[in-house]
């Protein structure tokens, strides 16, 4: 386990296990969870503007200092409450962290579990809180967190996803198209 996610400082975090139905069934570190491909609790956020066609979601292309994606772009957020923490103050929280700015009215909009195996041995078994609100202020990404940041209409986001779904991280076609549906 030693050099796998050596550059996060979140990697000790203590990270909240689930069972299916999302019930908390115990703690795990971040590393350990991802190295042993346990089920735990995160939040994927989708922060929608509206744009001169319509509604645009913004979207984030994840660092290369990532511990997996690293290049692939993704919603707003992606991340995981520590354990004590309540999701909604934890999406809160990682949006000033991650894009420097804030959020407004998030609100869960769905859940999903999904597995994604990686390369490096690393594992994301999450049950993801599908959360969407509004922007406030202009995004100033944390570069060890997202290299590039743009809003994207629906239309270029779906084109995208078909005809490029090896740009995107594995939970951001779900993610993304739940977010399209609920605003539409």
């Amino acid at each position: 386990m030693d050099g796998l996610m050596a550059n996060d400082p979140a990697r000790d975090d203590m990270l909240v296990l689930v069972d299916g139905l999302d019930r908390e069934v115990g703690m795990a570190t971040k590393l350990e969870a991802h190295v042993e491909g346990l089920l735990h609790r995160a939040f994927s956020v989708v922060l929608v503007r509206d744009g001169d066609g319509g509604p645009e979601l913004l979207l984030a292309k994840r660092s290369m200092a990532k511990y997996h994606s690293g290049g692939l772009w993704a919603n707003s957020v992606c991340s995981h409450p520590r354990a004590g923490e309540g999701l909604m103050d934890a999406a809160y929280r990682r949006v000033h962290e991650e894009l420097g700015c804030g959020a407004a009215g998030l609100r869960g909009i769905a859940a999903f579990a999904y597995r994604a195996e990686f390369d490096n041995g690393l594992c994301e078994f999450e049950y993801d809180h599908v959360l969407v609100g509004c922007c406030e202020g202009e995004p100033d990404p944390d570069p060890a967190e997202a290299s590039e940041v743009r809003w994207t209409g629906f239309d270029e986001i779906a084109a995208a996803l078909a005809e490029r779904p090896e740009a995107f991280a594995a939970w951001a076609p779900m993610v993304l198209t739940m977010a399209m549906a609920h605003l539409r």
